[in-house]
């Protein structure tokens, strides 16, 4: 009786879904392309990519330079369109009323040096829509959060790069875009604005805003994103949640750190073992593999009941970047 009622729960909820529109839009990705292909002059640089990025998401498009990143910003910014396959923004196929719901901040910076920064603020504003009262006051906003409200008269020539970069971020959020994509965002940048962009983008997306970070600095997306394409060549060669990839592709490897003499058992391992062995040590501890994650008590066990005392233990999943090196390198010929 109980099944009965959670499947009749569950159908219920389906049906309420899909009849109400609000729901209906909510349970829709933010941008979604399929088998989006674009080539220049015989060259293919976006080659059948596919994916979905998530409402609400920090979404990580990755790949090295050259990968067709760049390419597929510019298909989805209306930049460039694309040879062929669909785009879709918030439930729409792409169309010339979107660019004004995203957001885009480029690698290479497009601020005009010799414009003042407020007059050039207001200017690309009231390119998105805003009126001038509504671009002034929210230009305003934003200066005065960066605190550099005295920036108003000043020549962008006349600013630091770290102060283009917060004029450039000014310019592509003021207009609280839907959709926010990033391309290298911190590229140039010192530590402190970096952690200062970092918290917008984390402020921007708790309140709503959909963000695409794109970088080839595979370690700054592990920090700050759910889920991720990784491109090479124009190809999606993978897609999901950072923490399910690292999971996939693990090689079960554990660190333990210690203090006091390894039991026999464990020194003398090595690849005959079946079960465990020793693949890194060094004068902190070792670094072990296992045929399986419980076997790891197993190796921890013996250490504590040969009176070892144990400082760290922990499971080492590899990085964003090593899973790149892996799949290019079994995918791909090595040259000679």
């Amino acid at each position: 009786m109980h099944a009965r009622r959670t499947r009749k729960g569950r159908e219920g909820l389906r049906v309420r879904t899909s009849q109400n529109p609000i729901l209906q839009a909510m349970s829709q990705p933010m941008l979604r392309l399929q088998e989006v292909v674009k080539t220049y002059d015989g060259t293919v640089a976006v080659d059948h990519v596919s994916f979905e990025v998530p409402r609400g998401a920090i979404y990580g498009l990755l790949g090295p330079n050259g990968a067709g990143k760049t390419s597929l910003i510019r298909i989805i910014t209306t930049i460039t369109a694309a040879d062929s396959g669909e785009v879709w923004l918030d439930g729409e196929p792409l169309n010339h009323t979107h660019p004004e719901q995203i957001g885009y901040m480029p690698e290479e910076r497009g601020l005009y040096k010799k414009m003042r920064v407020g007059e050039q603020l207001l200017y690309l504003a009231r390119l998105k829509g805003l009126s001038a009262n509504e671009a002034r006051r929210k230009i305003e906003w934003w200066l005065d959060r960066f605190d550099c409200a005295d920036w108003w008269g000043k020549k962008v020539e006349e600013l630091s790069k770290g102060m283009q970069q917060k004029v450039q971020f000014i310019a592509t959020v003021v207009h609280e875009p839907k959709l926010l994509i990033l391309d290298e965002p911190f590229s140039g940048l010192d530590p402190v604005n970096t952690n200062l962009i970092k918290d917008e983008i984390r402020r921007l997306n708790a309140e709503g805003t959909t963000i695409i970070f794109s970088t080839h600095r595979m370690e700054q997306v592990e920090e700050i994103c759910e889920q991720i394409t990784l491109i090479n060549k124009g190809r999606n060669i993978l897609t999901g949640r950072v923490a399910e990839l690292k999971q996939r592709f693990k090689q079960h490897r554990y660190r333990i750190e210690y203090e006091g003499a390894l039991p026999d058992a464990l020194a003398a391992a090595d690849a005959a073992n079946p079960r465990f062995q020793v693949v890194g040590q060094d004068a902190q501890g070792i670094t072990v593999q296992v045929a399986d994650d419980a076997i790891a008590n197993e190796v921890l066990r013996l250490l504590l009941d040969a009176g070892v005392r144990i400082t760290r233990f922990e499971e080492i999943l590899p990085t964003l970047n090593e899973i790149f090196i892996r799949l290019v390198t079994e995918t791909e010929p090595v040259a000679s």
